[in-house]
């Protein structure tokens, strides 16, 4: 018997994240097989619903990898043209991620990636531009390892933090994006971290379950060359293939000036030189998902964390739109529960990860 969440989640993504209706045309993008069964149930309501069309796509990371390791330079630098055509046609994206070894491609090489991810900017740039699309996660058994849990455990995390009331909770981050609009400064704070910077002129904005699932942040960005002092983050990242723990950033007039990590400050640095926008930051978000509250080596998921921020080398958000640009995106994120403030101006609106501001007790999980 099918678990009936996934058909709750299935409803989620389609009725309330993309609003599929008649006519659409949509995209179901699935990285892995392990997702086949919520790929099936997004695939039949999508036809409930009207759309006009609606293809499907799986991507392997262990063949992909391949082309990482084997393609030559004419066939790195080839733009699949097809690819940018059919996207242009699309007008819902559903992208559900399923791999099973986030490790698939540690030993690929870097630089072919990078060189991949900016040749092919400009399909995930019409996509979120001109889509109504959101990602998601699927559980497997090696997304439960990497989040040190059992596979029923990760079952029960994944589906409690995307099957809630959006709705209710898109309601109560209104309170927190009228605080963000209303700021100046912002200083985060913690025993190795004190970073400041300006959001002055940009909105807050809400992460209510339309383009990520799970979801609950609200994120904007900061004056690019606002960004003074350090930042240590202190949850796992897993990018291009590789494990970041540990990431500490200096930043001098918006400028990454300095930058290490454990065992891979070398490949941390590579990844800062992609480009000059990916030593500027793009975003800044606060976590609030009441349902994500330990790490799970997964972005998607970290980011939401409850008590966190995350401060985004990289390319900016059109929402927000500081100036700056990249090929790069990366959501490092820092937990402050335990030991952090977050400062509004001159006012203490998060203590060790609890909101302390009165307008926004409302937030914080029930324990």
């Amino acid at each position: 018997m099918q678990d009936p969440r996934i058909q709750e989640m299935a409803g989620i993504l389609v009725d309330y994240s993309t609003r599929v209706k008649k006519n659409d045309i949509v995209l179901i993008s699935a990285s892995g097989t392990g997702c086949i069964p919520l790929v099936k149930e997004v695939y039949s309501l999508c036809l409930k619903r009207g759309a006009k069309y609606v293809e499907y796509e799986f991507s392997v990371p262990e063949i992909n990898r391949l082309f990482y390791t084997l393609a030559d330079k004419k066939q790195i630098a080839y733009f699949p043209e097809h690819k940018l055509d059919f996207m242009k046609q699309v007008t819902v994206y559903i992208g559900i991620g399923s791999a099973e070894n986030s490790m698939a491609l540690a030993q690929a090489d870097q630089g072919n990636m990078i060189a991949v991810s900016k040749i092919r900017r400009p399909i995930t740039d019409w996509r979120v531009k001109n889509t109504r699309w959101v990602v998601t996660r699927f559980p497997t058994h090696g997304a439960a390892q990497e989040a040190r849990m059992s596979l029923d455990e990760y079952e029960d995390y994944l589906f409690s933090s995307c099957c809630i009331d959006w709705r209710e909770e898109s309601r109560k981050q209104e309170k927190l994006k009228k605080l963000v609009d209303r700021t100046d400064r912002v200083r985060i704070t913690s025993s190795d971290t004190d970073i400041s910077f300006s959001v002055a002129g940009f909105k807050g904005v809400k992460c209510d379950g339309r383009y990520n699932l799970p979801d609950g942040e609200v994120f904007t960005a900061p004056v690019r060359d606002s960004v003074e002092g350090y930042i240590t983050y202190n949850c796992p990242s897993l990018y291009q293939g590789k494990e970041f723990s540990g990431v500490t950033l200096e930043f001098s007039r918006g400028k990454i000036v300095h930058a290490s990590c454990p065992s891979a400050t070398e490949a941390l640095n590579r990844i800062l030189d992609t480009d000059e926008g990916a030593r500027y930051v793009g975003e800044f978000a606060l976590g609030v998902n009441p349902r994500i509250r330990v790490p799970m080596r997964n972005t998607l998921f970290d980011e939401k964390i409850f008590g966190s921020i995350h401060l985004t080398p990289g390319q900016c958000y059109d929402e927000c739109d500081n100036g700056n640009r990249s090929a790069v995106h990366w959501d490092l994120v820092k937990i402050l529960e335990g030991d952090g403030e977050i400062w509004f101006d001159d006012t203490l609106i998060q203590k060790d990860g609890r909101f302390v501001h009165q307008s926004l007790l409302g937030l914080n999980p029930e324990d």
